[in-house]
């Protein structure tokens, strides 16, 4: 089905156009809320959040022919987004933690205590050593961006493999490695002693 250019709104900006193809509405309905809570956790306000992710999904029927024309949608479509929140938080004077891997500091305190706990259950002697996360949230901010993406979003918002796959545009299997190695690598870090193989979960 053909798409016409969305005419622009009082603001000046394009909203997406009502016969945008069936194709487009769904998904929408399938990553707007994974990007909404994503953005929340960024960039901590609910109004700057629902503005970036509305943004995003007007960028996205803009470009929705090149869009489908990409080999995986969602991955391209979620690395749309990220910009867009990256953008947003250096626009209102809030610099990236680590630019480099856009590990943004609020995210990373979000997940840091999710993945605390989950390291306090497992390794119950050895962290009774480490009561402050300190070095967790360091060794969180240094982690390569896609670990760090599939971190956020398994702990902070507590999504399952599949959900986490979804939105990032990659596989559930992808997804497990990522989650045990950024877990090995942050557990390396902190001098504990783990074995980790390949998660099966979900």
């Amino acid at each position: 089905m053909m798409t016409e250019q969305p005419p622009p709104d009082s603001a000046g900006t394009r909203e997406p156009s009502r016969i945008m193809p069936h194709a487009y509405w769904a998904f929408l309905a399938l990553h707007h809320k994974p990007y909404l809570e994503y953005a929340r956790v960024l960039l901590g306000d609910e109004k700057e959040a629902e503005s970036v992710v509305h943004a995003t999904f007007v960028h996205l029927a803009a470009i929705w022919a090149h869009l489908t024309a990409q080999p995986n949608m969602a991955a391209y479509a979620w690395a749309q987004h990220k910009l867009l929140v990256a953008d947003e938080l250096i626009i209102s004077g809030r610099e990236p933690a680590a630019s480099a891997t856009m590990a943004f500091d609020r995210a990373t305190r979000a997940a840091t205590t999710a993945v605390l706990r989950d390291f306090r259950e497992q390794f119950r002697a050895q962290m009774d050593e480490l009561e402050n996360s300190i070095g967790l949230y360091a060794a969180m901010d240094r982690l390569p961006e896609r670990q760090f993406d599939v971190m956020v979003l398994c702990y902070a918002l507590k999504y399952i493999t599949k959900q986490t796959a979804d939105t990032m545009g990659i596989t559930p299997a992808t997804v497990r490695t990522l989650r045990c190695s950024a877990r090995r690598r942050i557990a390396t870090e902190m001098g504990l002693d783990i074995e980790l193989g390949i998660e099966d979960e979900e």
